[in-house]
């Protein structure tokens, strides 16, 4: 037969001083993951890094399109490129599309040319850009677009996620998060 402690103070007692140490630890590791973790998230990068391509075979790539094409990452080569990992399901990805939108549209006379990676399924992708038709063209990326996603520095696997690369192939911004209009008019100042 067990019998419980009546005071709970002979609870806390009964656990090994060990195992509470142990505990702790664990739970102070964790925190501390979570702040670098948040800090990473906030922080967007706005230095250029060159590297060309972003990723091995990166410019090899190529999608299928939600209208049954295909879209080879070779034919965007040679000029700058913001690159948008979006999904249907992903409020902020949907809030910051007619921003993108905008920015292609005032500035792909001056040779800035946009891609949406939708890390989606086929008919949910279709379906929205009958409803948002989008002036830039979209890839189905699917799970592959996570993992180039990871490549290009999205180590969080979160989204939306951003990356503008200039013409020469070098990353000169990443964004985690929702974009805003200040970080499209600093990528007319990187280019």
């Amino acid at each position: 037969m067990t019998m419980s402690p009546s005071n709970p103070s002979d609870a806390v007692d009964a656990v090994p001083a060990t195992r509470r140490r142990m505990l702790l630890g664990a739970t102070a590791a964790t925190a501390a993951l979570l702040g670098v973790g948040v800090a990473l998230w906030r922080q967007p990068t706005t230095d250029a890094v060159p590297v060309a391509p972003p990723v091995e075979g990166f410019w090899s790539l190529q999608w299928d399109t939600p209208q049954g094409g295909v879209l080879s990452m070779q034919s965007f080569q040679g000029r700058p490129l913001l690159i948008n990992f979006w999904a249907t399901w992903c409020a902020p990805c949907v809030e910051e599309l007619p921003l993108i939108n905008d920015f292609y549209r005032q500035n792909k006379a001056s040779g800035w040319q946009v891609l949406g990676l939708a890390i989606d399924k086929l008919a949910p992708v279709q379906a929205f850009l009958k409803k948002m038709p989008l002036d830039f063209p979209v890839g189905m990326a699917g799970l592959t677009g996570a993992e180039l996603g990871y490549g290009l520095g999205n180590l969080a696997g979160g989204l939306p996620f951003s990356v503008a690369l200039g013409a020469n192939g070098a990353v000169l911004q990443r964004k985690m998060g929702r974009l805003k209009a200040d970080d499209l008019a600093n990528l007319l100042r990187l280019k």
